[in-house]
């Protein structure tokens, strides 16, 4: 999971120097391509104080310019952070929840992955990039059996992909399809996965 943050973070910052620090983020409307790069750089920042049990809030700079550089130390940072012991305890901000730094890793990976594939979005002609089945499989599970619940969301869910099956509470929904595009469907980007029934409830952050 080290090398898929290094990949993906890799993917996200070549997207975001192609289109630029004012382009628009289809993925997330709301966002330029600063925001998302200034986003995922808190996150990484916050993520390293997280995996050593001193949690703080970071403060990215605001230049462009500076939020790249700033970003990059953290990259740096989080990675000697994360190549602790994997099931060595860090800081849980879910009350009632542990957390380990192998959790942190899984995390920060599927994090990044999904934010690559926004900062691709903002480009007329992007790459198209495709998750391994592995890859997207523990995406799923990441999202339905551990971040879910610590977020309080309730995954009343069955998710069907070739190489597995999730089947959640008493399902109000149900999503099947490539582990690629269910992956995507889950964490409300665009897919082709086939979808019945409301992902609402889920509300992917």
């Amino acid at each position: 999971m080290l090398e898929a943050i290094d990949v993906h973070a890799d993917g996200l910052k070549r997207a975001a120097l192609a289109a630029g620090p004012s382009a628009r983020v289809p993925n997330c409307p709301k966002w330029t391509v600063h925001d998302l790069v200034t986003h995922l750089a808190f996150v990484h920042g916050f993520a390293v104080g997280l995996a050593v049990n001193r949690p703080v809030k970071p403060a990215p700079p605001e230049d462009w310019e500076d939020v790249l550089g700033w970003w990059d130390g953290q990259r740096l940072a989080l990675r000697e952070a994360l190549g602790r012991d994997p099931e060595a305890p860090a800081f849980s901000p879910y009350p009632g929840f542990s957390v380990t730094v192998g959790d942190w890793t899984r995390r920060m990976a599927h994090e990044t992955a999904i934010h690559r594939l926004d900062a691709e979005s903002a480009l007329e002609d992007g790459p198209r990039t495709r998750f391994s089945p592995a890859f997207a499989n523990d995406g799923i599970d990441e999202f339905l059996t551990y971040l879910c619940p610590r977020l309080g969301r309730k995954a009343d869910v069955r998710v069907t992909t070739p190489e597995r099956t999730w089947s959640l509470g008493e399902p109000g929904a149900e999503v099947s399809g490539a582990a690629d595009d269910v992956y995507r469907a889950l964490w409300g980007r665009p897919h082709r996965a086939s979808v019945t029934g409301d992902l609402a409830p889920l509300a992917a952050p």
